[in-house]
């Protein structure tokens, strides 16, 4: 009988729940990573586990912004620099243990399906649409996996990082150098 009632009063609490999600909305929300010189905006829902700076294991005749592989938790996966990558410029020189402390690696969504985590040089925490004063939608010439670009209130610019289109482009897929 106390089962019953325990059930009854969760799906009660799931059906309200549900329903005031329905009224209100969900706002969009993201992570924010500084990498480089550059500010991203990586979707919640297709951001994965976040890893301390873990040194990869170099893989010979791969691409500069390609920087190894990793165990991550059991998992094997392929280490990306963010802002070598996103720029198109070669690699930074290899940062001082001291300088990595705050570098975090953000795996994909395992939903995805690409073992693939992004190095950045910094977690700047979560913001909503409620952060921003603009968005502007990405121009004509921008790669597929931008977003919109979106502006705070102390006039920094935030590029959203669309990490589903990212895993399946084939420059990001080739890392053969």
């Amino acid at each position: 009988m106390a089962n019953r009632d325990a059930l009854r009063a969760f799906q009660s609490r799931l059906a309200s729940r549900l329903q005031a999600a329905r009224t209100t909305g969900v706002a969009a929300s993201w992570l924010a990573v500084e990498a480089g010189e550059g500010k991203y905006l990586f979707p919640l829902a297709h951001a994965g586990e976040i890893f301390p700076w873990t040194p990869p294991q170099p893989v010979p005749y791969t691409e500069p912004w390609f920087l190894g592989v990793a165990n991550l938790r059991g998992g094997l996966y392929g280490v990306v620099q963010l802002s070598a990558f996103a720029s198109g410029a070669p690699g930074a020189p290899a940062a001082t243990e001291a300088a990595r402390i705050q570098s975090r690696l953000v795996a994909f969504n395992e939903l995805l399906e690409v073992n693939c985590a992004l190095l950045v040089d910094r977690l700047a925490g979560l913001r909503g649409a409620e952060a921003f004063t603009a968005a502007d939608a990405p121009g004509a010439e921008a790669p597929a996996w931008h977003g919109h670009l979106y502006t705070d209130a102390a006039g920094e610019r935030w590029q959203e990082v669309n990490l589903q289109a990212l895993s399946q482009q084939p420059q990001f897929l080739s890392i053969g150098a």
